[in-house]
């Protein structure tokens, strides 16, 4: 990678807010989506244990680069920054991280508007990518291949970058992400950060490969809609959990199919995933009422629909690594 490109790319008239390099380690899945400034997303933790997570973040003049990964299956949604774009690729997993219902391979790279972000990503998994502003992406775009950003943009779309390609991102962003930790003075060079803002970007598009094949999206978007609309239903009655017949009357469809649907977009029973994400609701509740007068753990589960509290204990505690007690019990610290 070269830092040297020529002028870079013009600002937007807009003031430009500061440059700045972040790593935060977190040990609680909510914590971990809380620590990405101006971005607002729900993380549910799918995989047993104690979470442990760690992003680094670098904000450059209309760009950001990021690198997280954690030691859990997640699923964020949310959004990271209305009017940007998203581009992002999942490392060290085998075709178990899932975007927008579309599965990953090693070299695959997540392209789409950044305020429709709905990823699942398996245990262990490392993930490098860039939110971009709209204006800048243009610009460069434009700039590159002498014509407007290609209509497909604005869908959410997963695309197959060349081994060498992925490759030379990763350690592009290792040697960015090492650049500025030994040398944090460049961000105050405002002509340096633009070069290597634009630097990055560059590799980024580069990787795109030059035919993009939208023809799966339509058939996605359904599967990803039946679950979408299922897990609404669940959610509206987590206090009386709804059994798949019900959930499958309330929206229009088999259970043969909603079973599909959810195994292909989310890698999991219906069943299971809304166990997943009521544990992750009284798990949020506790931390978030923590100093309410007289809060129960039972009150709060049972808001959950979680009757039986020594079954529920045990699979709290199975999924987080610690009692519902001593959740209650730190937040209240």
């Amino acid at each position: 990678m070269s830092l040297s490109i020529g002028h870079p790319t013009p600002q937007s008239s807009a003031m430009t807010p500061p440059s700045w390099h972040a790593c935060v380690r977190s040990s609680d899945v909510d914590l971990h989506a809380s620590a990405q400034p101006q971005w607002s997303l729900n993380y549910d933790q799918l995989s047993p244990g104690r979470f442990d997570g760690h992003i680094e973040l670098v904000q450059l003049p209309g760009l950001r680069m990021i690198r997280e990964g954690a030691n859990c299956k997640v699923r964020q949604r949310g959004q990271i920054g209305r009017g940007h774009y998203g581009l992002a690729m999942a490392l060290q997993q085998d075709h178990e991280a899932i975007f927008n219902g579309q599965r990953l391979g090693t070299e695959s790279i997540m392209i789409g508007r950044s305020d429709e972000l709905d990823l699942l990503t398996p245990a262990d998994c490392e993930l490098i990518g860039v939110v971009v502003e709209h204006e800048l992406l243009a610009a460069l775009w434009q700039s590159m291949y002498q014509k407007p950003l290609s209509a497909w943009i604005e869908e959410q779309i997963v695309v197959q970058a060349s081994t060498a390609s992925a490759r030379h991102l990763d350690k592009m962003h290792r040697r960015i992400l090492d650049l500025l930790s030994s040398s944090p003075e460049l961000l105050n060079d405002p002509v340096a950060l633009l070069q290597l803002r634009d630097a990055i970007l560059i590799e980024w598009i580069e990787a795109i490969p030059s035919q993009v094949d939208t023809s799966e999206l339509r058939r996605v978007e359904a599967r990803k809609k039946v679950v979408d609309r299922a897990c609404e239903c669940m959610l509206a009655h987590a206090d009386q959990p709804l059994s798949t017949l019900d959930v499958c009357s309330r929206i229009g469809t088999s259970p043969r199919k909603l079973d599909y649907c959810f195994n292909d977009v989310l890698g999991i029973s219906p069943k299971r995933y809304l166990r997943l994400v009521r544990l992750n609701g009284v798990r949020r509740d506790l931390k978030s009422r923590a100093h309410e007068a007289r809060i129960k753990v039972q009150d709060i589960a049972a808001r959950w629909g979680f009757w039986h509290l020594s079954e529920f204990s045990r699979d709290y505690s199975a999924q987080f690594g610690e009692l519902p007690s001593q959740t209650l019990r730190s937040a209240q610290v």
